[in-house]
């Protein structure tokens, strides 16, 4: 009998938020579990051919050599924008999504990292990370992770988030906190307490401010305790 993968949708409120590093942390901690992780970024925008890219990033930080970027697009913009600029031709999610299939084949849990906030277009017809998600239900379990920032405003743009990805009949398994400070103000602290309150959805994480500059070891050393114990 043939194994369904997982797949795990890193997913932000907005660009900047940290899904990278996030992705990185949650690569260590189900490889601890004992699972085979690969990773995707199905659209990369912002860099030249041979710039290390958000891929480089997780196989470096984690360890994960199974990391695979499916398009670049050199303006930083939306892949949607960068693409017509560029005249470059992008992949519909459908087609996106049987290349993370079949790239990916043999893999527990793959993570694949959106870019931007959920509803940036991916491709020219509208499709967004979240029609990727439901594409990528015909071949196996799919669930989302949404990582927010911690300070104002972030309760505003995660309920906004999480009410997206429901529409999308996708389940969000939790929060995560994706630049915590050293020290959190005021607002942070409270946040902290009132998104799983708002939301309905538990804070699994909190990656602390600076994490994508640890060198590897060390990342992976300290990436358990930054994860809520369940």
């Amino acid at each position: 009998m043939s194994r369904h993968p997982s797949y795990l949708l890193v997913v932000g409120t907005d660009t900047g938020v940290g899904k990278t590093v996030a992705t990185a942390a949650l690569a260590v901690r189900h490889r601890a579990a004992g699972r085979s992780v690969a990773m995707v970024k199905p659209v990369q925008t912002g860099l030249q051919t041979g710039e290390p890219g958000d891929v480089d990033v997780v196989r470096e930080l984690a360890g994960v050599q199974d990391a695979y970027e499916l398009v670049r697009l050199a303006e930083p913009l939306a892949p949607e924008s960068a693409a017509r600029r560029s005249g470059a031709e992008l992949p519909p999610v459908a087609e996106l999504s049987r290349r993370i299939a079949a790239t990916t084949a043999g893999a527990d849990l793959v993570l694949v990292e959106g870019i931007g906030g959920v509803t940036v277009r991916l491709d020219p017809d509208g499709g967004t990370v979240l029609d990727l998600g439901r594409a990528l239900q015909w071949h196996g379990d799919v669930q989302a992770v949404v990582v927010v920032r911690a300070g104002l405003g972030t309760l505003n743009h995660t309920a906004l988030t999480i009410g997206a990805v429901s529409r999308a009949d996708l389940t969000v398994t939790g929060l995560v906190l994706g630049s915590w400070p050293a020290e959190p103000d005021l607002a942070a602290t409270v946040n902290r307490t009132d998104l799983p309150r708002l939301t309905g959805c538990p804070v699994r994480a909190a990656i602390p401010a600076g994490a994508g500059r640890l060198g590897a070891v060390e990342f992976q050393r300290r990436a358990a305790t930054w994860f809520v114990r369940s």
